[in-house]
């Protein structure tokens, strides 16, 4: 089949998948979201000993994974458009290599900073599992038919995120924290093999492959200052001053020249003609809100359930199993629901009002609230991310024209993944602010319960004024107390953010046409639209080929005869 600039070919590979030939061809994609989902929470419950280990501050924990992030929305576009434009199975594979090398290195780290930069590595690769992910899927299953399979992914996401807590836990409680890091390598050498013998994707061919660098360039620039300006204002300058101008003016000026290039480029990196349908757009509002609860929630949760109750990593990472349980539970039951009767409007509807539900309860969390309660309101948040967050990328790939599939799926997936990076960042700064003050004011009491330690009340107030994040459970209980307590009311308080954003995503969600989904997948709805094109241009073809025989009768009749 020729080609012609701009447009995409198959191969004679592009017939539709059979039916018994999906599991096969899911086995590889899945085994690569665990090895993401692994590395990622074999980690999270460990962060505070890590980063006490590492001599690191508040700051440093937040950075730590506003890094990775950051990376995170960074990449998933250009992974997105890639897709587009090169070979998919390809791309996923690099995107695995990225990932788990980046997070093998990071286990050598000595400082945090040498930490920080290997997850923002990490954060690149994460950002192409994410967006592929999702094109992948969208070619071998179609909307309708995806929530058949929910079983499937949600046994993936229960290994991993009920495993991978409690494995980094046992690990860092026995042989160490850096092992966390190693962990996941075996599982991405087996998802490497099974990903080449099982993954059959038709090749798409493109005449001439164009890359936005400028707009990579702007879109990183701009969103790098924001989120360093969130970090620091209030803190290592104010909210109002020469810096806050700098960047916020920098991020404004980069935002508008990304517009204007991408405006321009032949092959943008975020087609602005996705905007013009109103499902892509309010799913980018609806997801921002989302990121914000799914990122900052369990980032803070894991340090609450250490710095506010004591709890070792292995028991930080039991105590958040409520919020995993509800999002397993949502995700697979209403992905079920969504496939059998087709209605999948009245779920994002329910499941925005428990983000706002959850978000709502945490924020009046206290160091002994009834663990009961803590559990009711986490699976409140983890049932309304279950509910809103693939069902969200779900609706616009049903919309989607199949030629702009990838920079649509990874559209979505990037703004999500900006507004939890923006979401852990601001929480981070007002928990960090927050807890400052708390211990300014708590000094009488902590200096009352420090004196009656005696000589071992100088070693306890060194660790305290250090700046690095205390051990809160090795802390004698007479100042244990105190500062469970000052941690309780800060990171209660960060989760107060995330209210009013869930406010605005119920309102998007609302607004959402409820369009029907369709049983076709990306390669059949292209074929599809490949051979209507052919037809439409064959009778075209055909058209001209009578009109022209008919002009030829017409100036052959009208001659004069010969003699």
């Amino acid at each position: 089949m020729t080609t012609t600039s701009g447009t995409t070919a198959t191969d004679a590979s592009a017939a539709p998948l059979p039916r018994r030939g999906v599991l096969p061809s899911l086995s590889g994609l899945l085994l690569g979201m665990f090895v993401s989902m692994l590395a990622a929470t074999v980690v999270s419950t460990s962060l505070p000993v890590i980063i006490h280990d590492l001599e690191g501050d508040q700051a440093a924990f937040t950075w730590v994974v506003t890094a990775t992030l950051l990376t995170t929305a960074i990449s998933t576009p250009v992974w997105g458009k890639l897709a587009d434009l090169v070979d998919r199975k390809l791309l996923i594979q690099l995107a695995l290599v990225i990932f788990v090398l980046a997070t093998a290195a990071a286990g050598f780290a000595q400082d945090t900073g040498t930490l920080i930069a290997f997850r923002a590595v990490q954060g690149l690769g994460a950002g192409g599992l994410a967006a592929l992910s999702q094109v992948i899927m969208a070619d071998i299953l179609s909307p309708r038919e995806r929530g058949r399979y929910m079983g499937l992914f949600g046994a993936v996401m229960a290994v991993a995120t009920v495993g991978g807590p409690l494995l980094g836990g046992l690990i860092t409680d026995s042989i160490g924290w850096r092992w966390n890091f190693y962990v996941a390598i075996p599982f991405a050498i087996a998802a490497l093999v099974i990903l080449q013998r099982t993954l059959h994707l038709p090749r798409r061919r493109r005449d001439r492959v164009s890359i936005d660098y400028v707009g990579i360039v702007l879109l990183a620039a701009s969103v790098s200052l924001l989120l360093v300006w969130i970090t620091g204002a209030g803190d290592s300058y104010p909210w109002w001053g020469v810096e806050t101008a700098l960047m916020v003016g920098g991020a404004l000026l980069g935002a508008v020249l990304f517009v204007l290039v991408e405006l321009r480029s032949r092959e943008p990196l975020i087609p602005l003609s996705l905007f013009r349908d109103r499902t892509f757009t309010l799913s980018v509002v609806a997801s921002i809100a989302t990121g914000v609860a799914m990122f900052g929630t369990s980032v803070f949760l894991s340090q609450y359930m250490q710095m506010s109750r004591g709890a070792s990593p292995a028991e930080a990472g039991l105590m958040t199993l409520p919020m995993i349980g509800g999002l397993l539970v949502a995700s697979i039951v209403v992905g079920q629901l969504i496939t059998r009767y087709g209605h999948w409007k009245p779920y994002l509807v329910a499941g925005s009002v428990l983000l706002i539900a959850g978000s709502s309860l945490l924020s009046t969390l206290h160091y002994d609230t009834p663990f009961v309660l803590v559990s009711v309101y986490m699976f409140h948040l983890g049932a309304g991310v279950g509910m809103t967050m693939q069902n969200l990328v779900l609706i616009v790939q049903n919309t989607a024209r199949p030629q702009d599939m990838g920079a649509a799926s990874s559209g979505v997936t990037f703004f999500r993944s900006l507004g939890g990076t923006i979401g852990v960042s601001a929480m981070g700064a007002a928990l960090a602010a927050s807890v400052t003050d708390l211990f300014a004011s708590s000094q009488a009491r902590l200096g009352a319960a420090i004196a009656g330690l005696g000589e071992r009340g100088a070693d306890v107030a060194a660790q305290l004024t250090s700046g690095t994040l205390p051990a809160v459970n090795t802390l004698p209980a007479s100042v244990r107390v105190i500062v469970e307590d000052i941690y309780a009311q800060g990171i209660s308080h960060s989760f107060l953010i995330a209210v009013p954003l869930a406010v605005i995503s119920l309102i998007a969600v609302m607004f959402l046409p409820n369009r029907s989904l369709h049983r076709a997948t990306t390669q059949e709805r292209l074929a599809a639209s490949e051979a209507g094109l052919a037809t439409e241009a064959a009778g075209e073809a055909a058209a001209g080929s009578a009109a022209g025989i008919a002009a030829t009768d017409a100036e052959a009749s009208a001659r004069p005869p010969r003699r």
